[in-house]
């Protein structure tokens, strides 16, 4: 064959391949060795997701992806819905599909049907996907105009696909994925054939309003998930299991420490005594590390008038998710969904001298934000929070300091609830719209950068994913199951020190525009609860504990000195409860246990003579006889060192 039939790809090892001329990724596959190609999923042309069957040109740097690669699996499960919107088409000619994308670890799609679906039409639906998968369809892409994308759906009735494709820019070309007899608006890109999916189980059914919004029709969603094989199957459904096991809404009813209550209303969480002990437990610790870390603690109201939410732009930008005004002596007032304006106000509430810079704002204020009720999940997603809300305002020669010492608060802070592993992402600033100079923005990348860099920290770059105010640090916490968290924020507002003209006299005399980080933590902390409670499986250590001990008398005999013991801990600043109840010795152990108790002391008559306790540490199996001051200095040491948590 000629040269010129031929052209050079270059691999990501920088070496370079030589292919014919009209050669497909897969065909690049082939070339390197066919195990590479049977193995293969999709592949990178110059750095952008494709399918296989795309063309490559000379000089493209292909990278071929394997069931191995991380963005295999996503590629899969989307690959995956579309097989189980062709089973539901096959099995309910009558249902309009609407979208199928994938999301972490399973996917989903939603159908318009009635009447909707239910968990006993999963099994049929789920065996002919497993017909569809064992056929083997090839599946193909075809690139086509707006108008043409348009012709085709409305021809196959599909009128939720044509109402997304009017909503799509007219220049625009689009492309239709298509198995056997299924076609789907999709841009990809997707498996080679039906048959490189080797397990899928379909999860639930469920109700979702067409585009999120309640002003539409609601339809039914079908939940599935999908892998490559079987074993890695089973893992992911025996996790599914775990993760019930340890449901922070089902763990917090039987530990009674909150309830979410339809009379007062969705998303608003009502903490009973023990879950009220918890949270002031995390909101005291939390306020002495502040305390310790610089920071000055503040206060803002619920709610505040309309102009300043205007200034803030939360009323152009958040209305959405903002409850509805309420008029005050003809004030049209707003309830809160964040704190950061009401920090400023301080800030500005007198002239500021780079000598009165840092300033470090935090309080733990409670927000209101509108969700729709189909997304609210017990504490992980409600209408009434509260945030860990901290505002660092600075001068610029102080912000590497300022971030470096932040990043390290995180760290630490987190660590005491036993959390050490994180998945961090800096995001950067977008291509187009952007608010602050491009030097603010790329002294503040810098800024976090090195603080991470510094810390010795991994950390991924979401290049040009920054909201369009300032870049941030996103830290996800990675709990018990293996599963990542959001929770700290750390994110530079460019935006908001404009709009409220925010300034300080500098060293020459001069206004200055300072730098503001607003910094979260725990996030929230109803959704940092729920997400304890999942880790620890409400077997939180020590120092969280709501009830650190029971004291248990073994006759009536020894309640005096029961009582005495449980006065002399109670000093010390334990939580202790006594159980002098009309039961077995084995029916109160078995309640303390049940109420996850994580200290059990037992007095009886021995015990009641020479001033000692039998100790039972929670989940361990080995018992202790220790003299009254021993025992206290056991369970102190325990909480001052922040350990035992127990999953």
């Amino acid at each position: 064959m000629s040269p010129d039939q031929k052209i050079s790809v270059i691999l990501p090892d920088g070496s370079r391949l030589s292919v014919e001329k009209d050669s497909s990724a897969g065909d690049v596959a082939k070339t390197i060795s066919e195990g590479l190609f049977r193995n293969s999923v999709a592949a990178k042309i110059d750095g952008k997701l494709v399918d296989l069957n795309t063309k490559v040109f000379d000089k493209s740097k292909v990278e071929i992806l394997t069931e191995k690669s991380p963005e295999a699996h996503e590629i899969l499960l989307h690959s995956a819905s579309h097989i189980m919107a062709q089973a539901v088409k096959d099995l309910f000619p009558e249902v309009k599909v609407t979208i199928g994308p994938a999301i972490e670890n399973r996917f989903y799609y939603d159908f318009d049907i009635e009447p909707p679906f239910t968990e006993s039409d999963l099994e049929k639906i789920e065996n002919r996907m497993n017909e569809i998968i064992s056929a083997d369809y090839p599946i193909s892409r075809k690139d086509v105009s707006r108008d043409d994308a348009i012709s085709i759906f409305s021809e196959m009735n599909e009128d939720y696909k044509v109402e997304i494709i009017r909503d799509i820019d007219n220049d625009q070309n689009l492309s239709i994925y298509s198995q056997s007899n299924f076609s789907d608006l999709c841009r990809g890109p997707h498996v080679p054939s039906t048959g490189r999916i080797k397990a899928i189980k379909l999860l639930s059914v469920a109700g979702a309003y067409w585009r999120g919004s309640s002003d539409n029709k609601m339809l039914s969603r079908i939940y599935g998930t999908a892998f490559f094989n079987k074993k890695a199957l089973k893992k992911y459904l025996n996790l599914i299991e775990e993760a019930k096991r340890r449901d922070h809404r089902k763990i917090g009813k039987a530990l009674d420490l909150f309830e979410i209550n339809e009379q007062v209303g969705p998303g608003l969480v009502l903490w009973h005594p023990k879950g009220t002990t918890l949270l002031q437990t995390i909101k005291e610790y939390w306020v002495n590390q502040h305390r310790l870390n610089g920071y000055e603690l503040v206060q803002s109201p619920h709610i505040g008038k309309s102009k300043l939410w205007e200034t803030s732009g939360h009323l152009g930008f958040y209305r959405d998710s903002m409850f509805d005004s309420m008029k005050v002596e003809g004030d049209e007032y707003f309830i809160k969904p964040m704190n950061c304006p009401f920090h400023i106000m301080i800030y500005k509430s007198r002239s500021r001298s780079y000598k009165d810079l840092p300033v470090r704002y935090a309080e733990l204020g409670t927000v209101y934000r509108y969700e729709m009720s189909g997304v609210l999940h017990g504490l992980m997603r409600v209408r009434g929070f509260t945030q860990d809300d901290a505002h660092i305002i600075c001068t610029p020669e102080q912000l590497d300091n300022e971030v470096e010492k932040l990043v390290q608060f995180s760290f630490d802070f987190l660590g005491s609830f036993g959390f050490k592993e994180y998945e961090i992402f800096i995001s950067t600033r977008p291509e187009k719209k952007y608010v602050g100079s491009v030097e603010m923005w790329d002294t503040a990348t810098e800024s976090l950068k090195t603080a991470l860099d510094k810390l010795n920290v991994s950390y991924r770059i979401d290049e040009g994913e920054g909201t369009f105010y300032g870049p941030k640090i996103d830290m996800k916490i990675k709990d018990a199951l293996g599963r990542f968290w959001q929770c700290t924020t750390i994110q530079f507002d460019f935006n908001l020190s404009e709009r409220f003209d925010m300034n300080y006299i500098g060293t020459d005399g001069e206004k200055k525009r300072p730098y503001m980080i607003h910094r979260a933590i725990l996030g929230s902390l109803e959704r940092f609860i729920g997400i304890l409670i999942e880790d620890t499986v409400g077997d939180f250590p020590v120092w969280l504990s709501p009830e650190q001990a029971v004291v248990i008398p073994i006759t009536s005999n020894q309640n005096e000195k029961s009582e005495e013991f449980k006065s002399l801990l109670e000093k010390e600043g334990i939580r202790v409860k006594i159980n002098t109840k009309n039961d077995t010795m084995g029916a109160k152990i078995r309640e303390a246990e049940l109420e996850k108790i994580p200290y059990i002391y037992i007095i009886g008559e021995r015990e009641a003579e020479n001033m000692t306790v039998t100790i039972r540490r929670r989940k361990v199996k080995k018992q202790k006889l220790a003299a009254w001051n021993e025992a206290v200095d056991i369970i102190k040491q325990e909480i001052k060192s922040k350990g035992g948590v127990l999953n």
